[in-house]
C-alpha cells in the first residue's frame, strides 16, 4: 500500500467522455449495468457502503462494488471500462478519502444520485496516527487533488456503529429520493438496519466496559472512532499503512506502552501480511489476534456480513483487554 496507483483525473475525463458501455454482467468486482430488471442500478466503492445499500436497497436495488472481495480498498486501480460504466449508474454511493482513484472518477461521471457517506456523519482528527495514512496531508494530499481542509480527517467511520447508523440513516433518505415509488420500503429497511447498529452499539458498551486494560495494539490504525466510543486506547505500530514498516523508535515507544498499560495483544487485519504484528509480539512476548477493519470482505469470510464481523471484533477485542 506504500505505493499509490492512482488513475490521473485527464485519463478518467477522457473515459467518461468516451461513453464506454455498461458491462454486460453485475459481479462483485465491476461497475453497474444499466436497467438491470427494473431496479435502481447502485454502484458501492468499496464494503462498507455495499453493505449499506444492500440492506436498505434490498430487492428494489441492484448492487455492484468496484472493489473486489480480498482487495486492500486504498489500492483500488479502476480499468478505464468501470470508469466509463459509472455513467451508467443510477445512484452512486463512496466515502470521500479512502479512495482517491474512485473520488476522481466519481467527481468526472456526473451521476445526479451520487451520495458522499463522509458528509452524512461528522469526521474527526485523532491525530498523528491518522498522519500516517497515505492521502492525509502535505505534499501527498495535493498530488491525489484532495482539498487541504479534508487532510488529517480519519474516514473510518464504519468501525463506530453509532456513526455508521447515522450515515445509514442518510443513506436511507437518499435512496427515498432517488426512488420515491419504493421509499416506504427504503424507510423501513433503514430502520431495520439502525436497530441491528444499535443493538451492536450496546454490546459493545456493555462488552467492554469493564476491563483489565483500555489500551490495544495494531497494526493498522484504523479504530480511532471506535476506541473513543468506547473509552479505549488504540496504539498503532506505523500509522494507517497497514503495510508500513515502524520505525526502531516507534517500535520502543510501543514496547513501553505495552509494559506500562498491561497490553497483551499486537493484531493484525485479514487484508495485509501479519509479519510486522508476528515479529513485534515475539519480541514483547505478546500474543497475536486478528482485528478486522471491514475494508472488504475477504473470499474466506464468504457469508460473513458487517454485523458478524464486528461481533468477532468485540470478542477479540474483549479476550485481548482481559473484560470481566
Amino acid at each position: 500500500m506504500n505505493v499509490r496507483r492512482l488513475i490521473p483525473t485527464a485519463a478518467v475525463a477522457g473515459a467518461v467522455a468516451l461513453g464506454l458501455t455498461a458491462l454486460s454482467a453485475c459481479s462483485s468486482s465491476d461497475a453497474a449495468e444499466g436497467g438491470s430488471d427494473g431496479k435502481l442500478d447502485v454502484v458501492a466503492s468499496f464494503y462498507p457502503m455495499q453493505f449499506l445499500a444492500e440492506e436498505i436497497g434490498g430487492s428494489h436495488v441492484s448492487v455492484t462494488t468496484l472493489t473486489k472481495p480480498g482487495t486492500e480498498p486504498h489500492d483500488l486501480e479502476l480499468s478505464p471500462r468501470q470508469i466509463g460504466s459509472l455513467g451508467d449508474a443510477d445512484y452512486i454511493l463512496f466515502l470521500k478519502g479512502v479512495q482517491p482513484a474512485v473520488d476522481d472518477a466519481v467527481a468526472q461521471a456526473g451521476v445526479k444520485n451520487t451520495v458522499d457517506a463522509a458528509k452524512l456523519t461528522t469526521l474527526e482528527n485523532h491525530g498523528s496516527e491518522v498522519e500516517g495514512h497515505d492521502h492525509a496531508e502535505g505534499e501527498e494530499d495535493e498530488e491525489h487533488g484532495h482539498e487541504g481542509e479534508e487532510a488529517g480527517l480519519d474516514p473510518h467511520i464504519w468501525l463506530d456503529p453509532v456513526k455508521y447508523a447515522e450515515v445509514a440513516e442518510g443513506v436511507g433518505k437518499s435512496l427515498e429520493k432517488a426512488d420515491p415509488d419504493h421509499a416506504a420500503d427504503y424507510r423501513k429497511n433503514t430502520e431495520s438496519l439502525v436497530a441491528e447498529l444499535n443493538t451492536l452499539d450496546k454490546a459493545y458498551e456493555t462488552g467492554l466496559k469493564n476491563t483489565a486494560t483500555k489500551t490495544f495494539i495494531t497494526t493498522h490504525s484504523a479504530f480511532g472512532y471506535l476506541a473513543e466510543r468506547y473509552g479505549l486506547t488504540q496504539e498503532g505500530i506505523a500509522g494507517i499503512d497497514p503495510e508500513a514498516e515502524p520505525s526502531p523508535a516507534r517500535i520502543d515507544e510501543i514496547h513501553s506502552v505495552a509494559e506500562k498499560n498491561d497490553a497483551t495483544t499486537v493484531f493484525f487485519e485479514t487484508l495485509a501480511s501479519d509479519k510486522t504484528a508476528k515479529t513485534l509480539a515475539k519480541d514483547l512476548g505478546l500474543k497475536t489476534g486478528v482485528l478486522d477493519p471491514l475494508e472488504g470482505i475477504t473470499d474466506k469470510s464468504a457469508g460473513a456480513d458487517y454485523i458478524e464481523v464486528m461481533q468477532s471484533n468485540l470478542s477479540a477485542l474483549q479476550k485481548a483487554l482481559g473484560a470481566k
